[in-house]
């Protein structure tokens, strides 16, 4: 089983001390075109055990990634998965649907959804607040798993897909990043010692957020 992880240079990462990379699902098969471009008139409402964050999406820059984050929250697959690599200053992943699971802990994030996507990296910088889809070393090995800038992290531009950012919740992403952490299977001061559930991940209207 492999783990999938950010890509970036190694001298900066160490800069960051363990920000070496997000992990991401593992699966291998071909890559799933989205069709339609979403509507850009809508926003995710992250619900999490530290509370409510908000994304906005940069449908523009990265429609497929923001269509296949809406069709995977629609379904509910982000419901009950956690925060499961956390690095204060980096950044915090989540959706790995392994995370469901605490038996399968060893295993977390190698998870995803059955199916990768294609990559459409873009202009918009990696920078506090910005929400990117982490990957394995195939640019084109998203899947589901995502992660939040805790910090700024530009040396992940053009390398990893930027699709959205932060509107509302950023005392939350800092109440995220300050969980204390412990060390992860890979031996990376990463894993929490707190569970940080994603309770739902709803797709509603940006005029319904108040």
């Amino acid at each position: 089983m492999k783990t999938w992880n950010i890509v970036c240079a190694i001298s900066l990462v160490a800069a960051m001390a363990t920000a070496s990379a997000a992990d991401t699902n593992t699966n291998t098969q071909a890559a799933v075109p989205m069709a339609q471009p979403p509507a850009t008139n809508e926003v995710a409402v992250i619900n999490t055990t530290e509370g409510e964050m908000v994304i906005a999406f940069w449908s523009d820059a990265a429609p497929n990634t923001v269509a296949n984050f809406k069709k995977l929250a629609g379904k509910g697959f982000y419901d009950g998965t956690c925060f499961h690599r956390i690095i204060k200053g980096f950044m915090v992943q989540g959706g790995d649907p392994l995370t469901k699971m605490p038996a399968a802990k060893d295993a977390w994030g190698t998870g995803g959804p059955g199916y990768t996507i294609n990559a459409e990296f873009n202009d918009h910088s990696h920078q506090l607040g910005v929400v990117s889809m982490a990957r394995g070393s195939d640019p084109n090995s998203a899947g589901s798993q995502f992660f939040i800038c805790d910090g700024a992290a530009s040396f992940l531009d053009h390398q990893y897909t930027a699709f959205g950012h932060l509107i509302k919740g950023a005392d939350v992403l800092q109440k995220i990043a300050d969980t204390p952490v412990g060390p992860s299977p890979s031996g990376e001061n990463s894993a929490p010692l707190k569970r940080v559930s994603v309770i739902s991940i709803k797709i509603v209207p940006a005029d319904a957020v108040k």
